[in-house]
């Protein structure tokens, strides 16, 4: 029976032999083995506190929830922590999924909180007789499932940004803004992390005393290069998305504007009425007309006369 928190352990070998490692107590470590676990087991903390033989930096590392994306040589291997974009159903692409790894020649032992989806991919197609030999193979498998499965997410950031630029002519466009507000908090959220993976990818790639062959270094140039090729995606969407929000921004004070404007004609005219309907109004003696049965009609005319010249100075001027 597995080893609780161990989710995935296989010997790797170049005859894509299936030997998979369900108890921990028998691992041989003359092979080449990979061994994922879910840190938050107890199980998985004393094991890499007591048995994995790293030191205690690499320990620490492997077991802490917080994480940034890094690669640190130390102890003739590596350290890394890199993040993949979260897939599940009901999760927000942005709240990433991070994984740390330690990869030396002959072994490589991940941990995760998260259900990561590109590490089932390689533990399928090691089942499969098609997985990779060696650990820095696996490793660079895994680097480029990271950051292949971001194109899709990023597509649909873009094409989001895409829609919102076509409905930003029609007039309502008040609804718009949480829109954007949101797609802007996704590429923010996304870059904060891709950015910092990016040095960690080329640290990786460019580190003296690595031991990864021609070719793997070759695919991890590659991975490398489609990160950042997402993150200039990203900058360009970013830009888009800021020119749309001042467009939008535009549209409102545009709207609010000529709201404004109607209201001040409107006010501009009745402001002469309302001032004479109110001197007239006041209750003392000496009001004009106030002997005359035909005072009212006669003032109603007075004051359409003087809405029609208001009008017409207004139209002259072109004002409305």
């Amino acid at each position: 029976m597995k080893d609780a928190g161990l989710i995935y352990g296989y010997y790797l070998n170049d005859d894509h032999q299936i030997k998979p490692i369900d108890n921990l107590d028998r691992l041989d470590p003359n092979e080449n083995y990979w061994l994922h676990f879910d840190y938050t087991f107890a199980e998985t903390q004393r094991w890499i506190e007591n048995h994995s033989e790293l030191n205690p930096v690499v320990i620490a590392a492997l077991l802490n929830e917080e994480t940034r994306p890094r690669a640190t040589f130390i102890d003739n291997g590596f350290l890394i922590s890199l993040r993949g974009v979260n897939l599940s159903p009901d999760s927000d692409p942005e709240d990433m999924v991070s994984i740390r790894i330690w990869i030396d020649q002959h072994r490589i032992i991940s941990t995760r909180r998260r259900t990561l989806l590109s590490a089932k991919e390689i533990a399928l197609d090691i089942e499969s007789g098609n997985g990779p030999t060696s650990a820095c193979e696996l490793l660079t498998q895994l680097s480029s499932e990271l950051i292949s499965r971001m194109s899709n997410t990023i597509n649909d950031i873009e094409e989001k940004l895409a829609n919102i630029e076509e409905k930003i002519l029609d007039k309502n466009v008040y609804i718009l803004r949480n829109d954007i507000v949101d797609l802007r908090r996704q590429i923010i959220a996304l870059r904060r992390y891709l950015a910092p993976q990016r040095e960690a990818m080329m640290q990786l790639q460019n580190e003296k005393h690595a031991f990864f062959s021609n070719e793997q270094r070759f695919e991890l140039r590659e991975a490398l290069d489609n990160l950042m090729r997402y993150i200039e995606d990203l900058d360009s969407i970013r830009d888009r998305a800021i020119v749309v929000q001042e467009e939008i921004a535009n549209k409102l004070n545009e709207q609010l504007n000529s709201r404004m404007y109607v209201l001040s004609i409107i006010t501009a005219i009745f402001l002469p009425l309302g001032f004479l309907t109110g001197l007239l109004g006041v209750n003392v003696g000496g009001i004009p007309g106030s002997d005359n049965s035909n005072a009212f009609a006669l003032f109603i005319a007075f004051l359409l006369l003087i809405i029609i010249a208001q009008v017409v100075i207004l139209k002259r001027n072109k004002w409305y």
